[in-house]
């Protein structure tokens, strides 16, 4: 091809490079905010992202290097809402548009994960996600069930573990596992499965990818079928950054399809194995319990001589100790038999005719005693008795009477004492030392000394 000497032809990586400084030229560092979706972490640390705004169709994908995305852990999430400082940029080896990021900061919520967060809260309120309802996986495996892409490796990867562990029948209910029809898709194909005859258990995934690769299983219409399915279900979405709500209301949760598979599939070569190293160890510990049991018969057998000896030596045995026992009777008897001795000693002298003889004796002494001194305390009482009668003698108002005076009392019995306490004509009692006189009041004069 021939072309004129005016036309300039560049090549790819320089229009790469026109492109780069045009777009770099124009435009500086800006904050721009908007959604995160599809996000990645590389091995080298980076991460990759799209950044949207959802109020209009528009989007616009992102990088941030390692350094910058190790400060920006934890804000940068699917469906986070955020603020990016960098600038815009051509990647040359791909002719991509990005941003590359090198600040970021949060700006809220966005939609999709506030939608996804009050689903969850409202599930767990109805207890979709307690443990107490999640139900353990059959000990022994037989019918499997399975729902993920036909044509995806998940299935592959199940297959695989079942045929190398072998004995397990897999039964695939084929379903979309991402996009618009996702959801009603893994409901139906799971409705199909409940159906198949000794399902025992199902697993339901596919082979990771990103956030909105794996929202159909966020879906709320998948979480509850989960919910109430017949059978245990292994929750093998491939997502080990951040759970689904179809992890959550799982019985089992598996990172891999591989894993799934693994945990529900019992892996007959190990059986086997472990089997064999076990009756190993048995036939061991048989064989040397067998021949410690030998070996102590045999020593028994040694140490045995002729039974008519162990005999003779049981009887010269028997023969000491009974003899050691009659000793022993004879000393007990002969200490009972003083110990019996001393009782009796005691017991009469403590007879009552001797108790009552020596209490006699005791007696006699104190009753003459006793007797003596009534007598003393009689002359004395009578002595103070005679004494105080002739007191009282002397005190007693008849004596008085007997030397010629009279005790005057009147009608009322009161003492009379002066002529004024009484009055002509009343009738008085006269008191002498031998008799009582009545008389009549003539006059009552005072004596005025």
């Amino acid at each position: 091809m021939v072309t004129s000497a005016q036309e300039r032809v560049i090549t790819v990586a320089e229009l790469s490079r026109l492109l780069k400084h045009a777009i770099e030229g124009v435009t500086g560092s800006e904050w721009v905010e908007g959604e995160v979706a599809s996000f990645k972490r590389a091995a080298s640390g980076h991460v990759y992202f799209s950044l949207r705004d959802e109020r209009e169709d528009a989007s616009v994908d992102c990088v941030m290097y390692r350094l910058e995305a190790q400060r920006a852990r934890g804000i940068l999430t699917d469906g986070a809402r955020v603020q990016l400082l960098g600038r815009p940029t051509l990647w040359a080896p791909r002719g991509r548009l990005q941003f590359a990021a090198m600040r970021c900061r949060p700006a809220g919520r966005g939609a999709l994960l506030e939608a996804l967060q009050r689903l969850r809260q409202r599930l767990a309120s109805e207890g979709l996600f307690a443990e107490a309802r999640k139900r353990p996986l059959p000990a022994r495996m037989r019918i499997l069930g399975v729902v993920t892409s036909a044509h995806g490796a998940a299935f592959q990867d199940i297959c695989a573990v079942a045929f190398r562990r072998g004995g397990v029948r897999i039964v695939l209910s084929p379903a979309l596992v991402q996009g618009e029809g996702a959801p009603e898709s893994i409901v139906r194909a799971m409705d199909l499965l409940e159906r198949y005859p000794g399902v025992q258990a199902l697993i339901v995934g596919r082979g990771g990818g990103s956030s909105d690769e794996l929202m159909a299983f966020n879906d709320e219409r998948v979480v509850r079928r989960i919910a109430a399915y017949a059978v245990p279900v292994i929750s093998a979405v491939g997502h080990d950054v951040d759970f689904t709500l179809a992890d959550l209301v799982a019985d089992v949760r598996a990172a891999t399809p591989s894993q799934a598979a693994e945990l529900v599939i019992a892996d007959n070569q190990a059986r086997v194995e472990l089997l064999s190293g076990l009756l190993r160890q048995l036939t061991m510990a048989m064989r040397a319990r067998i021949g410690d049991d030998r070996a102590r018969l045999q020593k028994m057998r040694n140490s045995m001589s002729d039974p008519r000896f162990v005999i003779v030596e049981r009887q010269m045995a028997l023969d000491d100790l009974r003899l050691r026992a009659e000793r022993q009777i004879r000393r007990h008897l002969s200490r009972w038999r003083l110990a019996v001795q001393g009782l009796s000693g005691r017991v009469s002298a403590q007879h009552p005719r001797v108790v009552v003889a020596r209490a006699r004796t005791r007696l006699d002494p104190l009753k003459l005693r006793l007797r003596a001194a009534g007598t003393r305390r009689f002359e004395l009482a009578k002595g103070q008795l005679a004494d105080r009668a002739s007191r009282l003698e002397a005190l007693s108002p008849l004596a008085v009477l007997a030397r010629g005076y009279a005790l005057v009392t009147d009608e009322a019995g009161r003492a009379v004492r002066r002529a004024t306490d009484v009055a002509p004509g009343d009738r008085l009692e006269v008191r002498v030392a031998r008799g009582r006189l009545r008389a009549r009041v003539v006059e009552a004069k005072e004596d005025l000394r």
